[in-house]
């Protein structure tokens, strides 16, 4: 029987490893995220208190 090398038998589990160019895509990925999260959250504030106000004066 052939000495196989373990390579051949058994694959490695760990993922290959990341690129400059992956890090950055990643990192530009989350800071986009984050300003989306903070824009949605500010217009969701602004769109609530416009709404109450409109309220407001409505009821006067």
């Amino acid at each position: 029987m052939a000495n196989l090398a373990k390579t051949t038998i058994f694959t490695s589990g760990t993922s290959p490893k990341e690129t400059p160019l992956d890090k950055t895509t990643r990192i530009v990925r989350r800071i986009t995220e984050d300003e989306a999260e903070v824009r949605h959250q500010k217009t969701a504030r602004l769109r609530k208190a416009r709404l109450e106000s409109e309220a407001d004066t409505s009821d006067t």
